[in-house]
């Protein structure tokens, strides 16, 4: 948590009385460093001010002048680098929509409060806050290009990290879906969504996906030879299905290394659309299945192509977006659409993985809704191979002694 007293808030709402309260709430918590303004205009002149420009704002999201969507697009013009937390009397689903408005100007949202605002609610999400320092406040802005990725893979510095997936009935550790990371040597670990892309564009994307393969598939080699059969999910690109080779580099490097084909799932987000010539991914995707890989479609509801997907591809497990299980126990839009995920998944005879599982609540939502299996921060971050015994035993136990799941 940030230490409150080295902390500058400032809280915009027209309401007065909203603004003595909130205050009040935060002198509680120790956020003593706290200024208001009752309008934008006021709000933006203490943005514009180094030594008055807030590390978090509380925005009133209906104001009758600047109401808080506009005063957002103000705070991208002026590349605004704190936290937000939306307040608003405004039903869930418009703040749902204001949220999904903010992520997508890239400003860091730590959450939203209904008025009336409850004050356990705004303790329980600055405790979520995590550190406070100027390299958070200036994130790294350098772009790569593509002969740094010709550099990461000859020099062999993407690694593959492992997220857990379980049964929700039982607990059990049944998988881990495989997420590279760029181990740079000078800017520190690099996330997918920084090189993918590029990778994709520069025609490097086979060779990404061959090494992220081999990794993972020889990971998978030394887990079964310990007794520790997990099914191993791999992304794959759409760019990577332009190829009939593609193929036979699967096959036979799960043949090499001695592994069942079940127990490799390859993951196709389904929000990239297949091109107008279908044949030649169909085919693949087609044959793996006839070899028994598993195939799973990521991501599933983020697309615009999902119920073609289904139709044309031979998918045996499905991947509810995080987006429609956090917080679906809450929320009657995201439970319709979880709710809908689930059962044209099950009617299909599919497995069914719920992402995005991110605490105790989720959880039981799950095994109340039947979910096959979940994947989430509550079970595992991505973990490193080393740290992955270790953490069986910590899940194992929580297992037992706290989650009252079904015995194996």
């Amino acid at each position: 948590m940030v230490s409150a007293s080295n902390v500058k808030i400032l809280i915009l709402d027209d309401d007065s009385f909203m603004l003595k309260l909130l205050t009040r709430m935060l002198a509680k918590l120790g956020y003593i460093s706290v200024v208001t303004c009752d309008n934008g205009s006021d709000a933006l002149k203490k943005i514009d001010q180094i030594d008055t420009c807030p590390d978090l704002i509380l925005l009133d999201l209906n104001m009758p002048d600047m109401d808080g969507i506009e005063f957002v697009r103000y705070l991208v013009d002026r590349q605004y680098h704190g936290k937000l937390i939306l307040v608003s009397g405004e039903d869930e689903r418009m703040l749902k929509t204001a949220e999904r408005l903010v992520h997508a100007h890239k400003i860091s949202m730590l959450g939203y409060l209904l008025k009336p605002v409850n004050p356990e609610k705004l303790s329980e999400i600055l405790q979520q806050w995590e550190p406070n320092s100027s390299t958070e406040q200036q994130p790294n802005k350098k772009i790569y290009v593509a002969a740094d990725i010709q550099s990461a893979l000859a020099q062999h510095e993407l690694v593959n990290y492992y997220q857990p997936k379980v049964s929700v009935a039982t607990g059990e550790v049944i998988g881990a879906e495989t997420l590279v990371r760029w181990h740079h040597p000078k800017d520190g670990i690099i996330l997918p969504d920084r090189f993918i892309s590029i990778a994709e564009e520069n025609n490097l994307i086979d060779d990404l996906t061959h090494q992220v393969l081999q990794q993972a598939i020889a990971q998978a080699k030394q887990w079964h030879e310990k007794g520790l059969t997990l099914r191993i999910g791999i992304n794959v690109s759409m760019d990577n299905l332009a190829s009939l080779d593609f193929q036979g580099f699967v096959v036979n490097l799960v043949t090499e290394n001695g592994l069942p084909p079940q127990k490799i799932v390859l993951e196709v987000t389904e929000s990239q659309l297949m091109g107008s010539d279908t044949r030649i991914p169909l085919e693949i995707l087609t044959r793996l299945r006839l070899k028994r890989f598993h195939l799973s479609i990521d991501d599933f509801g983020t697309g615009h192509s999902s119920m073609a997907q289904l139709r044309d591809i031979p998918f045996n497990e499905l991947k509810i977006d995080q987006g429609f299980v956090h917080r679906a126990c809450e929320d009657d839009t995201l439970r319709a659409i979880y709710d809908a995920s689930l059962s044209m998944g099950k009617q299909l005879g599919m497995d069914i993985v719920a992402e995005g599982v991110e605490d105790r609540n989720d959880w039981e939502f799950l095994r109340q809704t039947g979910c096959d299996m979940a994947q989430g921060n509550f079970i595992s971050r991505p973990l490193l191979p080393n740290d992955f015994p270790r953490w069986m035993e910590e899940w194992q136990n929580k297992v037992r002694t706290e989650l009252i799941v079904a015995p194996a």
